[in-house]
């Protein structure tokens, strides 16, 4: 285990501060400490050292008075996460306070945040899937948002470089649509889902099932050990097995001497110097104190997850930034996207009641967009498209909670055979960039140490909508044309942030009058200052977007390298 260095002195000078330390921070810590520079980790919350913090880890839900509900007297701190249906008892201690860290929905929209070493590398879902050439052309050819000012060429070796070393285990298909990463073993389709996959290719040409791409190790890797199919990787995974920044990154930084952390750190704001014109350091308070204190460095990563960056970029205001560090074009904080979430359809699938699969397996199936793909899947009706995600199991103990049978026979019958083969599919949609789509300061409504807030302002428009309705529609067609029976198609409506991938806000583009980054992800009048998580996005394509955050900061950070080197920074 690493043994983290958290002596940040005051007024102490480093090479590189790294302002957050989740999926993104982590990366850019391990990259600026390989590269040799000394590098302070600001973290807003708590220490969480790998294994020694992982409480829960081996619980039961049996353990807990309400089976790992939340209780009632604890449902107010987590008043806004707990909509998502994914906080409990056994992962509680990973989510945010929403008392202490409140905000203002405009209209509404979930915002879930992770404060502690790691971020939400600890509580994610690890579907990780290369961005394609598509992607990075969709605004450029259909006219929404602004044009990236990189192309899937400029990640490829990156994607390679941080596959390698955190673990994507998955199978290799040659579409062009979800380019192949660098796979470990895949993970197995039980065998409803390999009967389904043979019906559903065999009847849409084009369209695929396969196992999801997974940051899960399915063989062992630097030390860590492979995934034992608990199904409780949301309390940390003691084995290493999946990627977090606990397990992966942050003792790989630590190894090399050069990094610090410093927990209990919030950032207050970015400091500007009119002479050099440079950011020189960033200003934090102490959350345990309350003290103000500042921290210098020749440069600058902001990986706080998108919408704390923004607040940040916000609130580091001078002569030169009245509005905000680096807005210049008056785009921080517009074009916040999200991928629509919770449409598809579910039904039960008749045979195989002699066949069960074993263990939990943290993996679901995928199958990719095969929506405008080309002109012979362009659509009239919806710009873009979709993947979905799913998977087959069979009906556990819940099944018997609303018959009328009770006694001896029927407990003995609940417990011996299981219940139904069911068979869903839920779509994630791509949004597009709306300038109106927003968040601002909320100056009027401030948190426990008197920062201002964010009041966010984003809805689903019309082409999101579309989206979603082909969504169900082709959800319902594909599992009748399978062959599943009491099929249900579902569409939740949930606002934007359930699907708790929030990005834009500071996004790159090619010309400062329109976007707020460069092509590497430097600030375009601060090039110090580097934005590589979320809020660096300017599209948002229909897949999990971690794994590019990840090749995205890798490349920065060896660029930054690169240019302190040359004196250039």
């Amino acid at each position: 285990m690493a043994n983290f260095n958290i002596d940040a002195k005051k007024n102490m000078t480093y090479d590189a501060i790294v302002v957050g330390s989740g999926i993104s921070g982590g990366w850019a810590a391990k990259e600026l400490c390989e590269g040799g520079l000394k590098t302070l980790v600001l973290e807003r919350g708590r220490m969480v050292e790998h294994v020694k913090d992982y409480p829960t880890a081996n619980n039961d839900s049996w353990e807990y008075d309400l089976r790992g509900a939340l209780e009632e007297e604890e449902k107010s701190k987590y008043y806004k996460s707990s909509r998502s249906g994914f906080v409990g008892q056994n992962n509680k201690h990973f989510y945010a306070n929403d008392q202490e860290n409140p905000y203002t929905e405009v209209k509404p929209f979930l915002w879930i945040r992770a404060h502690q070493m790691g971020g939400r590398s600890l509580i994610w879902g690890k579907q990780t899937y290369r961005w394609s050439e598509i992607d990075f052309e969709a605004n450029a050819k259909d006219g929404h948002g602004v044009d990236w000012p990189i192309r899937y060429n400029d990640l490829e070796k990156w994607y390679t470089h941080v596959e390698k070393f955190a673990g994507i285990s998955g199978e290799a298909l040659g579409l062009p649509q979800l380019p192949d990463s660098h796979f470990l073993p895949p993970m197995d389709l039980n065998c409803v889902e390999k009967e389904v996959k043979k019906r559903l290719e065999t009847s849409f040409k084009g369209r695929h099932l396969i196992i999801g791409r997974a940051a899960h190790l399915t063989v062992p890797l630097n030390g860590r050990g492979t995934c034992q199919y608990r199904g409780r990787c949301d309390r940390g995974c003691p084995y290493g097995a999946y990627f977090s920044s606990n397990a992966v990154t942050l003792p790989a930084a630590s190894s090399t001497g050069n990094l610090t952390i410093r927990p209990f750190s919030i950032v207050h704001s970015i400091i500007y110097d009119d002479k050099s014109k440079k950011a020189s350091g960033v200003k934090i308070i102490d959350a345990e104190t309350g003290e103000m204190h500042e921290y210098y460095a020749k440069i600058i990563f902001c990986n706080a997850s998108t919408l704390s960056t923004t607040q940040i970029l916000l609130n580091s205001t001078s002569d030169r930034f009245p509005n905000g560090l680096g807005n210049d074009s008056g785009e921080l904080g517009h074009n916040l996207m999200d991928h629509t979430y919770r449409v598809g359809a579910l039904g039960r699938f008749e045979g195989m009641e002699d066949m069960y699969y074993k263990g939990r397996r943290p993996n679901g199936i995928y199958i990719p967009r095969y929506w405008n793909i080309n002109e012979e899947t362009k659509s009239d009706k919806f710009l873009r498209g979709f993947g979905y995600q799913g998977g087959a199991y069979r009906k556990g103990w819940g099944g018997a909670a609303n018959t009328e049978d009770f006694g001896a026979d029927f407990k003995d019958n609940m417990l011996k055979d299981p219940g139904n083969w069911e068979f869903f599919i839920t779509g994630f949609a791509e949004c597009l960039p709306y300038h109106d789509n927003k968040v601002q300061l909320d100056k009027q409504n401030l948190d426990k140490w008197g920062m201002p807030t964010l009041a966010i302002d984003c809805e689903w428009k019309e082409n999101e909508l579309a989206l979603n309705k082909q969504i169900r529609e082709d959800a319902v067609e594909m599992l009748e044309t399978v062959g599943l029976k009491d099929i249900v198609g579902f569409d939740k409506k949930h606002e934007p942030g359930n699907g708790i991938h929030e990005m834009g806000t500071a996004r790159m583009g090619r010309d400062p009058k329109t976007s707020v980054l460069n092509a590497y992800n430097q600030i375009h009048d601060v090039k110090n200052v580097f934005v590589t998580d979320g809020a660096c996005m300017t599209s948002n394509s229909c897949v999990n977007p971690s794994l590019t955050y990840m090749a995205i900061t890798a490349r920065a950070a060896n660029h930054a390298i690169s240019e302190l080197k040359k004196q250039n920074l």
